[in-house]
């Protein structure tokens, strides 16, 4: 009987063989107490490759792997199935051909009815796939978590459904700082700033996942050391297969890098586009000034004609003085314009920033009120600059002023210096700067400060907030055109109510420092040399020589190039040369001066010039060794610039050479009256010009148009040509030429608001004059083309 005999069925034996071998899936053994095999079943031979003549009567240790036999394990276990009846295990065990598999092992114990062992069933069933599935499962899990533990550009970890954190990465340690010990049980919540934490932030993120299954968002997150980074951050709700809230699944990125280059992307468009508006300023300014020139000609032109007129009305001529005194203020203004558009001749020195602050300590106490206290602070080892120190000094001046106008009730003005590195990053936002040492002065007021939309266009010009009749508005457009100029950069930090700081950068030079000139004050020195003036504006000549003849020296006076040349010549000797850059007549100023030097080597050659674009500047500097008085200039400044020329040039005495006779003057001796031809697109200045022409005894006729200019120079001849350079259709250098080839005789006058070319070689005789030119300039050029 192989069944349940206590009050069940019997089962005959041979049913029960015969049901046993017919199990497949299962290795049904019968072993005898000592483990020897003793039946054996079609699973047997199905899932160990043994035959029955091949196992009965063996150990069935042969079943175990050689670790199992070393340790007793197939002992063991009948030994386990004997005290308690029954044993299950898994483990390896080994097939016919040598190959394992993973088994499932129950071992029952059989007893007869006086309880004595008459052997064992073992029952072996074959569960390697689930093994091996079971492994992969495990394994992909280890993958998993190498994978998660392994990734340090994002945190990611676990949280309970009440956001309690459950796991925690590597990334989450480098990103937040905690160790999985740290945090492991907490509130996620700690991780946010205190005011997002109070608002409420976590819990409304949790609420949003919850609801919608995923949220996602950026803020201010606090790492474990209290720095705060700038955070992308999602959270996914994780569910169960019934659709129960398991947890959330929480992965933060740091993007803090990624979000200050998005700002400085937006800091350096900002600037960029700011650099490119004050660029295009600039120009539109510097032609602006250009184009003044022309109303400032008209204008001129026309209240010389009216002085002309009424020359014995006092009252008139008071006026019209007052008016040409406006004019002048206007060109002054263009100027300033000029020095906005970068246009200014610049003569930079290599100088230490400290004496020349030291320097101005008298004229800015004199330029502020008694209520503002100043402080000047310079950081020890100052590096050396290249600038010019007068263009300097009178930006220090504006800010001074803008400064005090900022603190009416009183206050401080500090004036810092010190070095400066500018790195690539910082000057990535600053378009035409170049990165390397630079020398920063900063100039601090406590005054009322700016809001942001006035600091973005404090740099325009004629922007200004002061009351009407208060500024032009150009003060700081000035400053940053000559910064830009120099190579350095400006900038300007204010807040409403905290002051406001301009921050001044000019490059590092390398160079030893030059002194700068001292500031005196007192009577202004004089001298005995002789001095040739050179200059074709009458007007301007004779009040030079006045003012040099009252300071003693002696002085000779030329019309033109030519004629300087001709008094160098003539044996006198010279100590100095003070001559006017632009001239009419084919030799330019200075060719004129390299040949005088020629003659006299130990001659100085100061130039005068009132157009910020000429022959003796490029790139905005001075050419090398060149010496440069800007007009307008007062008495004071020509007399000490002089000073200095000629105490560096070692003068012991006054030259003793008697001063020469001025030669004759032209228009005395040649009063023919000529046939001129006025051609300029501008009706109003072609009109004030014949006007002039006429009181000069001249017979001038005016158009507009170059076509009907030349229609007349076909029919009637023609003295001189007089032309506006740019015209609509054919310029004036064109014009000119097809001029002279109608009549080879024709002189030509230029006349523009701009900058005269330089001309290839021309079958003609030409001149050229720069608007606003006044009357005399005009007859000076005409005399020459008579002479």
């Amino acid at each position: 009987m192989c069944g349940d005999e206590q009050g069940g069925p019997s089962i005959p034996d041979d049913w029960c063989r015969r049901w046993i071998n017919a199990v497949s899936d299962y290795a049904v053994i019968g072993l005898a107490p000592d483990g020897t095999v003793k039946t054996w079943n079609a699973g047997g031979e199905s899932i160990h490759g043994f035959k029955a003549d091949e196992v009965i009567g063996r150990s069935f240790e042969i079943f175990h792997t050689d670790e199992d036999r070393r340790q007793g394990s197939a002992a063991a276990a009948l030994e386990e199935a004997r005290r308690a009846g029954r044993v299950e295990s898994e483990g390896w065990r080994v097939r016919k051909d040598g190959s394992r598999f993973w088994a499932n092992v129950v071992i029952t114990v059989l007893k007869d009815d006086a309880g004595r062992v008459l052997g064992f069933g073992k029952i072996v069933r074959d569960m390697t796939d689930k093994r091996r599935a079971h492994e992969a499962v495990v394994e992909s899990e280890r993958r998993f978590r190498m994978l998660v533990n392994g990734v340090t550009d994002y945190a990611i970890f676990m949280l309970s459904p009440d956001g309690i954190v459950t796991n925690w990465n590597a990334g989450a340690h480098r990103i937040k700082g905690y160790d999985a010990d740290e945090i492991i049980g907490s509130h996620f919540s700690r991780f946010y700033t205190p005011d997002d934490a109070k608002a409420g932030l976590p819990q409304r993120g949790l609420s949003i996942a919850a609801r919608e299954g995923r949220f996602e968002s950026e803020g201010w997150r606090v790492r474990k050391d209290g720095r705060r980074f700038w955070a992308h951050v999602v959270i996914d709700a994780i569910r169960d297969e019934q659709g129960e809230l398991a947890g959330f699944a929480k992965i933060t990125r740091d993007i803090t890098e990624r979000m200050e280059a998005s700002r400085a992307l937006e800091q350096t468009r900002a600037a960029l586009f700011q650099a490119q508006k004050m660029e295009a300023v600039g120009k539109l300014t510097g032609g602006v000034a250009h184009d003044f020139n022309n109303v400032l000609q008209v204008l001129r032109g026309n209240l010389e004609l009216l002085d002309s007129r009424h020359h014995r009305d006092a009252w008139t001529r008071d006026r019209v003085y007052k008016a040409i005194d406006a004019v002048e203020r206007g060109s002054k203004l263009a100027s300033q314009l000029l020095a906005f558009g970068r246009q200014q001749p610049l003569q930079p020195v290599v100088i230490n920033l400290a004496a020349a602050l030291r320097g101005m300590d008298d004229l800015l106490r004199r330029a502020l009120d008694e209520t503002i206290s100043i402080e000047t602070v310079v950081a020890g080892g100052l590096w050396n600059t290249l600038v010019d120190i007068h263009q300097l000094e009178n930006v220090v001046l504006n800010l001074a002023i803008n400064a005090r106008d900022a603190m009416p009730e009183g206050g401080q003005l500090t004036l810092e210096l010190s070095n400066a590195m500018l790195d690539d990053d910082y000057v990535a936002s600053v378009p035409e700067l170049a990165p390397g040492q630079y020398v920063l002065l900063a100039v601090t007021d406590t005054g009322t400060g700016m809001p942001p939309d006035v600091v973005s266009r404090a740099f325009d010009p004629f922007f200004t907030t002061k009351p009407e009749g208060r500024g032009t508005g150009l003060g700081l457009s000035t400053a940053y055109g000559f910064v830009k100029q120099s190579g350095g950069h400006i900038g300007i930090y204010s807040e409403p109510g905290h002051g406001t700081t301009v921050k001044i950068y000019l490059p590092r030079s390398t160079g030893e420092a030059v002194e700068p000139p001292p500031r005196t004050r007192g009577a202004v020195k004089g001298g005995t040399e002789v001095i040739l003036v050179v200059e074709d504006d009458r007007k301007v000549q004779s009040t030079a020589i006045d003012t040099l003849s009252a300071l003693g020296y002696r002085v000779l006076k030329a019309d033109d190039a030519q004629e300087a040349l001709t008094v160098l010549r003539s044996g006198v000797e010279v100590d100095l040369l003070f001559s006017d850059v632009v001239m009419p007549g084919p030799l330019r100023s200075p060719e004129m001066a390299a040949q005088a030097v020629l003659l006299q080597p130990d001659m100085k050659v100061l130039f005068t010039s009132g157009y910020t674009q000429n022959a003796i500047v490029h790139g905005g500097r001075l050419d090398p060794g060149v010496e440069l008085l800007s007009k307008p200039y007062s008495r004071e400044q020509l007399a000490r610039k002089i000073r200095q020329m000629l105490d560096k040039r070692g003068a012991a005495a006054a030259a003793a050479a008697p001063a020469a006779s001025a030669p004759a003057s032209t228009a005395a001796a040649n009063g023919q009256a000529l046939r001129i031809l006025l051609v300029d697109d501008d009706a109003n200045l072609s009109d004030a010009v014949k006007e002039q022409l006429a009181l000069s005894g001249h017979a001038a006729k005016a158009t507009t148009s170059p076509d009907d200019a030349l229609q007349w120079l076909a029919g009637e001849p023609f003295d001189v040509l007089i032309t506006d350079l740019k015209m609509p259709g054919i310029d004036g250098v064109e014009l000119a030429k097809q001029a002279a080839a109608r009549q080879p005789s024709l002189c030509v006058v230029f006349s523009s608001g701009y900058e005269m070319p330089l001309l290839p070689a021309v079958p003609f005789k030409w001149a050229a004059l720069r608007k606003p030119f006044a009357i005399d300039e005009l007859d000076a050029v005409l005399r020459g083309f008579q002479d």
